[in-house]
């Protein structure tokens, strides 16, 4: 009698592969940017909140199994990353291309029935999805191209309200608030591998600039993150919860760059998941608390 447990579980494996519970870094601001278009508009719908859902799952699901597939060789000259499901075979590249498309299809989809302009500019949110993997062989700074993919998402969760780029102001602030946030976060990550990306030809702005100067700018970028989710605050009129809330991911943050150094990097990543974490969940409850009292 086969044993169960040692039958390979495709579906278990594809969601190990692109780390599907990462998206608590980005589901939160996109929810964040829905309710208060819907707020905003006095336009709540369930219906939509599922679609922004679908649609952010299955983005993030596509550009994870892109990077993976993309970057397979590369991953497999680093220690770090070698036991990765594609490199070590636990997950065959037929079944990535398949996971690829089937995100790609489902995310279409969605757009497409949340309204005409999510579904015009849908192929806008996945370019810089596919590029961002390609931009660590042609560019030092690999890290902006990824805030850049990762801005869309608030915005693209506030057009799937209202239909329409009039009064997007406040959702172009967040975009770039969270752009900003987590490539500042993936410059610290980054550090992890500069000896490796250097010796393999990788390009990244700790292995163009060393880790101290990336470290001073990934600061800087979360100094100018927090001024932008403030602006956002005072754009869309969020009262003392949202600011109480933003108090907290300032302290958060200053815990996060307090805690990695140039010459010690054994708590990169209790700083890229476990800070950045509570950031993504703290910001959008206090939120959501603000939203509720209204």
């Amino acid at each position: 009698m086969t044993d169960t447990a040692s039958r390979p579980n495709h579906v278990r494996d594809f969601l190990k592969l692109v780390a599907f519970e990462h998206s608590i870094f980005a589901l939160p601001f996109a929810y964040l940017a829905t309710l208060t278009a819907m707020e905003l508009e006095d336009a709540f719908s369930w219906g939509v909140l599922a679609l922004v859902t679908v649609a952010m799952v299955s983005g993030r699901t596509l550009a994870m199994a892109a990077n993976r597939i993309i970057d397979r060789k590369i991953d497999a000259k680093n220690p770090r990353t070698a036991g990765r499901e594609l490199v070590t075979g636990a997950v065959s590249l037929r079944t990535a291309y398949i996971g690829c498309a089937v995100s790609l299809v489902v995310f279409l989809a969605s757009a497409a029935l949340l309204n005409p302009l999510c579904l015009v500019l849908s192929p806008l949110a996945v370019a810089p999805l596919i590029v961002y993997p390609y931009a660590k062989r042609f560019t030092d700074y690999p890290h902006a191209v990824l805030g850049l993919a990762q801005m869309v998402a608030p915005v693209g969760a506030w057009l799937a309200v209202t239909g329409t780029f009039e009064g997007s102001g406040p959702a172009i602030v967040l975009g770039l608030a969270v752009g900003l946030w987590i490539g500042g976060f993936d410059l610290i990550y980054a550090c992890q591998d500069v000896e490796v990306d250097r010796r393999i030809g990788v390009r990244s702005t700790p292995a163009r600039w060393g880790v101290k100067a990336a470290l001073g700018a990934s600061t800087v970028t979360h100094v100018v993150t927090w001024a932008m989710f403030a602006w956002f605050g005072a754009l869309t009129g969020f009262g003392v919860p949202y600011w109480i809330g933003l108090a907290l991911v300032a302290a958060v943050l200053v815990y996060e760059h307090a805690i990695v150094k140039a010459d010690d990097l054994s708590k990169a990543n209790r700083a890229f998941f476990t800070a950045n974490g509570v950031v993504a969940i703290a910001l959008f409850a206090f939120a959501l608390g603000d939203l509720v009292l209204r």
